[in-house]
């Protein structure tokens, strides 16, 4: 009896074991792997009409946003709940890429997007998932400041490239989405930089 009310604190209160660790499937993990199952759906509506500026337009669109928007819910779920776990810490930047790197290459195939660009940003993303994948078994690498501000930039400036919001508000919100398309593309490249720098020097400094 004795040893069973060791585990609780005065009051009722369970001690938390700070050794246990969270399971991987929690509410935040699901979240991030619906965010990978919208990302054919909303491919599916872009490209249906062939990009038309119609109903399936503004759906795809309104999708992308509400989905890419998932990313800050279940991050902060797991960290109000304790749920962050290696798993939503590798899938989290992956269901980003997988995200924009499908609206990406949507929009080019409609000739909406320069390929060159889509190619740069899926150069970047494909290397980076791919030595996050390598080196799991060893080390998570999480995402780090630069990488989710270009996320954020990406998914703004994919939004306004999805949206046809032209017709709506006037032609200079094109201006603004060249804006922040290039932006997206500088801080891209500039994250990537990072990541092998830090990566570098991780390996160098003794652990």
């Amino acid at each position: 009896m004795a040893s069973r009310d060791a585990s609780f604190e005065q009051g009722g209160q369970p001690i938390r074991d700070p050794a246990a660790r969270p399971s991987n499937l929690n509410l935040p993990n699901a979240i991030t792997v619906a965010r990978i199952i919208l990302a054919p759906i909303f491919v599916w509506l872009l490209l249906a009409d062939n990009g038309e500026n119609g109903t399936l337009r503004w759906v795809a669109g309104i999708l992308f946003i509400l989905a890419i928007a998932t990313d800050g819910i279940d991050g902060a779920i797991a960290r109000r709940r304790n749920l962050v776990t290696d798993l939503g810490k590798l899938l989290d930047p992956i269901a980003d890429k997988v995200l924009t790197g499908a609206a990406l290459v949507a929009l080019s195939s409609l000739g909406e997007l320069p390929w060159w660009i889509t190619a740069v940003v899926l150069v970047r993303e494909v290397g980076v998932t791919v030595h996050r994948m390598i080196v799991a078994s060893d080390h998570v690498v999480a995402a780090a400041w630069m990488g989710k501000l270009k996320t954020v930039m990406q998914a703004v400036a994919i939004s306004l490239a999805l949206l046809p919001l032209a017709g709506v508000v006037g032609e200079w919100v094109v201006v603004l989405n060249i804006i922040t398309m290039t932006a997206a593309v500088v801080l891209t490249i500039a994250s990537g930089i990072d990541y092998v720098l830090t990566e570098v020097r991780g390996r160098r400094s003794p652990r």
